[in-house]
């Protein structure tokens, strides 16, 4: 570094700049590539990640099986074109052999059923099982209010499970 007589410090005002992409354009594209991230993954349908953009900032937020998808998204986000920061708002969940019990034999519940089977076709698109110290939380869409009801009973019957929230959305 060379130093300059009379210059006592420097002030940085660059800013590096892209193509400017609207915020609800960002939120589409980086949605779905982070749904489609983790497809053929055998933990895809106990994560839940959303993600929001407001002034080109990316907000990620849900729950998160382990590490993997959080960091996978984050550094999705993080390379997205157009987005200036990223925000971890993914909560990991905790390690515990008895909520990985409750989510194969709510996932077995769901899927083996005659009915909601067919959420288990679009791998990007399940019914996602969240299990949180032993409290179950449905996400996604379904097609009617019948298989979001069917859904939640179903999770409710899986033995140890303490309580079941259907946050599915009838579409």
């Amino acid at each position: 570094m060379k130093k300059i007589a009379n210059v006592s410090g420097v002030r940085n005002d660059i800013t590096v700049a892209g193509a400017t992409v609207a915020d609800n354009q960002l939120e589409r594209k980086l949605a779905k590539q982070v749904v489609y991230d983790r497809v053929g993954y055998f933990d895809n349908a106990f994560n839940y990640i959303t993600v929001s953009v407001k002034d080109g900032v990316a907000t990620l937020s849900g729950d998160a099986y382990w590490d993997v998808p959080r960091s996978d998204a984050m550094a999705i986000a993080a390379r997205t074109p157009g987005i200036k920061d990223v925000i971890d708002e993914v909560k990991v969940l905790p390690t515990s052999q008895f909520d990985d019990s409750i989510r194969m034999h709510t996932a077995q519940a769901i899927y083996r059923d005659s009915v909601l089977g067919r959420y288990a076709t679009d791998p990007a698109k399940p019914i996602r099982i969240v299990v949180d110290n032993g409290h179950v939380t449905l996400y996604g869409t379904v097609q009617n209010q019948m298989d979001k009801t069917i859904a939640g009973l179903r999770a409710g019957a899986v033995p140890g499970a303490f309580s079941v929230e259907n946050k599915l959305v009838v579409d």
